[in-house]
């Protein structure tokens, strides 16, 4: 085997060769390859994507690829996610390593068990509390989850996650994101007053052994940095400017912002609303930057107006790291025989995880 091409070399190259060589690798592979990519992924790169969508969608596409190489371009967690559905089958690969989640990297395997230590201080958490991790986290997270009768949801399919936990047990551990986890429960009729947020600084999360006992909700203390950004002035200054426009949002968001919003939902169910619109609609949209502009564009020949939530720019960062030099990179390494960054879930793992997926799969099928 040749030696890998160095990704310096690919540096120095403009995005327009960069295209010619990721268009030439494509047709040279064929069907032994799948570039999958998530809605926030930039133009540069998603244009080059054979599947796209959210991460519940992308999930689904990767467990059912033949292909022999699967290209992720997102972020660390989805890769790992199409490692462990196809039972580390496929060569499943991540353009730039450094493309992670700060969401996720908020909840780890160490401050879990640690919580889940403290919470059986106070009651037996594997009879009466189900742990929900968001895809949106590491591996081991997944597997925890299997290993303790949990299960994996997605901004989709949370509410009929939630739903599936408490017809077993009377509590939830959700995590990392509290804004999914909160919105949704309260969709369900769940109070406030019975729910409480996990600080795992503080010992039992900052909160009473009564306060626990009395949860149904026990959220843990994450969130997405995109979504922090929108707050309910701006949707405020919209309604003034534009009364009779609409407002949409991803239930990553506050729960206030959620609360002010026409609409809430995952980024498929955003597109698939927004992309129903009669001409003259005029929508508000709380979600990342690079697929709000993708939709603002698409929309615009149609006559709807669909205009980004927040004055200041909120894209993905990691998701951004993918650039037409890194994929050209990778696939070009493909051709000549290379595997870079390759992303692969150790069994001890990738076995409680893929339990948790599975049944995340089986709920919503």
């Amino acid at each position: 085997m040749a030696a890998a091409l160095k990704l310096d070399e690919f540096n120095l190259l403009d995005d327009g060769e960069c295209d010619a060589r990721i268009i030439a690798a494509k047709n040279i592979l064929g069907d032994r390859l799948c570039i999958l990519g998530h809605h926030y992924q930039r133009n540069e790169v998603f244009k080059h994507a054979d599947f796209t969508g959210d991460s519940l969608k992308l999930s689904q596409l990767a467990a059912k690829t033949q292909a022999d190489f699967i290209v992720f371009c997102g972020v660390h967690f989805m890769a790992e996610v199409a490692d462990i559905l196809t039972f580390g089958k496929r060569t499943v690969i991540l353009p730039d390593l450094a493309a992670g989640c700060s969401m996720a990297d908020m909840a780890n395997l160490v401050k879990v068990r640690k919580c889940w230590a403290e919470l059986s201080e106070v009651l037996n958490p594997d009879e009466t509390v189900t742990p929900v991790t968001y895809i949106n986290s590491a591996a081991d997270l997944k597997g925890f989850c299997g290993e303790h009768g949990g299960i994996v949801c997605t901004s989709s399919n949370a509410r009929a996650v939630l739903e599936w936990s408490f017809a077993r047990r009377e509590k939830v551990l959700f995590f990392p994101d509290q804004h999914l986890g909160r919105n949704t429960a309260k969709t369900m009729g769940i109070g406030l007053d019975e729910m409480v947020v996990w600080d795992f600084t503080k010992p039992l999360g900052g909160n009473t052994p009564e306060q626990i006992r009395a949860a149904k909700m026990i959220l843990w203390r994450g969130f997405c940095s995109v979504h922090q950004m929108f707050q309910p002035t701006h949707i405020e200054n919209f309604r003034k400017r534009v009364p009779s426009g609409k407002v949409i949002s991803h239930p990553e968001n506050a729960l206030a912002v959620c609360e002010n919003s026409d609409e809430v939902g995952s980024t498929e169910y955003i597109l698939r609303t927004v992309r129903a619109s009669q001409p003259g609609e005029h929508w508000l949209v709380g979600t990342e930057l690079n697929l709000v502009n993708r939709l603002a564009d698409e929309m615009k020949d149609k006559g709807v107006t669909v205009e980004f939530m927040s004055p200041t720019v909120c894209m993905c960062s990691t998701m951004f790291r993918t650039d037409p030099q890194h994929l050209a990179w990778t696939l070009d390494n493909i051709v000549a025989g290379n595997t870079v960054n390759r992303i692969q879930v150790p069994e001890t793992v990738a076995a409680p995880a893929r339990a948790a997926l599975d049944l995340m799969l089986e709920v919503v099928d």
